[in-house]
């Protein structure tokens, strides 16, 4: 199959300030927050990031949406670099975290509108997919209603509709489901699944081992910054569970730096 996400050595390091090092309980200036990993994600397939608190999932992707720039290495999405191309990369993804904060003075019907424009989406096909979507999540009903008159729930949907308004072929989503109630994750899910139907190819971050169970075709364990498993779920699983098959790994991992 096409390898449509190619990341390739990729490293990013944070300074730590006296208050971090503290919390961290380390006497280094600087924290690796991913360590010169390198894998690949096949075109039309959901792809899974698994690891606990801290590992550098999030930061890793980050890096994917170019967010943040890496100390080295690459990644290639859909041919662009986020080294060279940011802009190109952009174009071609939908970015998604539980962190975002979309502003809650403005409905959702403006919002869509707002980043439809930014990657110039022509008005027939932005209404066409606004209506899509909106019906879809039962956003529809709330489309004039303030943000922030909303639940929590309608504004994680609100989130991925409008990440998604110019319809990428990379789909990005960090935590998608954190903080959700069970009615609203499963929603999601099911979308996440909907979308890789289509052909859209998905990298997803969770520390919820059903959930990279469930809908992963392909994964990797990060801990630590550094990638320590990489295949197909069955694979990674080697005929346990996958919760089972990660704290083996991770025990593993923890015993060869004692």
């Amino acid at each position: 199959m096409e390898e449509i996400i190619k990341i390739i050595n990729l490293k990013k390091t944070f300074k730590l300030s006296a208050k971090q090092k503290k919390i961290e309980k380390t006497k280094e200036n600087v924290k690796v927050a991913v360590n010169d990993i390198s894998f690949a994600v096949q075109k039309g397939e959901i792809f899974g990031l698994l690891g606990p608190n801290g590992a550098g999932k999030t930061t890793t992707l980050r890096m994917l949406a170019t967010l943040i720039k890496p100390d080295s290495g690459d990644a290639l999405l859909n041919g662009e670099s986020i080294v060279k191309n940011p802009f190109g990369v952009r174009e071609n993804i939908g970015f998604l975290t539980s962190e975002l904060k979309i502003e809650e003075f403005f409905t959702p019907n403006y919002l869509f509108d707002f980043f439809s424009d930014l990657h110039k989406v022509p008005e027939n096909l932005r209404e066409e997919r606004k209506a899509k979507l909106f019906k879809r999540f039962g956003i529809d009903k709330f489309a004039e209603v303030k943000v922030g008159d909303l639940s929590t729930g309608m504004k994680q949907k609100i989130s991925l509709v409008i990440s998604i308004a110019h319809d990428p072929e990379i789909i990005i989503f960090d935590e998608p489901t954190n903080g959700l109630d069970v009615i609203t994750a499963k929603t999601v899910v099911d979308f996440l699944v909907e979308l890789k139907d289509e052909g859209k190819t998905i990298i997803i971050s969770s520390h919820i081992f059903s959930l990279i169970e469930k809908i992963c075709d392909r994964a990797a364990i990060i801990i630590g910054g550094r990638l320590v498993a990489y295949g197909s779920v069955e694979e990674i699983k080697e005929g346990k569970s996958l919760e089972d098959r990660f704290f083996d790994i991770y025990s593993e991992v923890a015993g060869s730096e004692e």
